[in-house]
């Protein structure tokens, strides 16, 4: 039942994104506004456009933000997946999972690092980075350790 649904989420995804879907839409809402002199512009007229667009997107939310939701995920695995195998700083896995707050912070560290600022502030950009990661991405260094994994923690460099 939950592939069915993912199936399901990603094919509507799919569907409502293109041009002719949102040319159809358009033109219900056309058709229904030059319909308004026929039906004397009544409750019963409003009611009909109302609804369906009510449900429609009632229904549109929970479908899209299913398909995004997985799509980010994949992004995600696919990012940590190319830090784990390159020279990539291995600190930044797990940073999705910080506040809003720790976000910008970081991101304000990592473009003072990028334009330059010394290898003292991307050294404290590392530190902030592993400072604030989940504890899980220690864990995960570790296994791919274990693994064989040639991954080396060194701090930003600059750009």
């Amino acid at each position: 039942m939950k592939h069915l649904f993912a199936r399901f989420a990603t094919k509507t995804s799919e569907w409502a994104g293109k041009p002719v879907i949102f040319i159809l839409a358009l033109s219900v809402v056309i058709i229904w506004a030059m319909l308004g002199p026929l039906f004397d512009y009544s409750e019963t007229w409003q009611l009909i456009i109302n609804t369906g667009t009510t449900i429609i997107t009632f229904l549109m939310v929970f479908v899209l933000q299913n398909a995004q939701t997985r799509d980010t995920r994949a992004i995600q695995a696919k990012l940590n997946e190319i830090i784990l195998t390159s020279h990539a700083e291995n600190r930044f896995i797990g940073i999705e999972n910080l506040d809003e707050e720790e976000l910008k912070h970081l991101d304000q560290l990592v473009a003072k690092a990028a334009k330059g600022r010394g290898e003292t502030e991307a050294c404290r950009t590392a530190e902030a980075v592993e400072a604030a990661a989940p504890k899980k991405t220690d864990a995960r260094k570790r296994s791919a350790n274990a693994k064989g994994s040639k991954m080396k923690q060194r701090p930003l460099e600059k750009s």
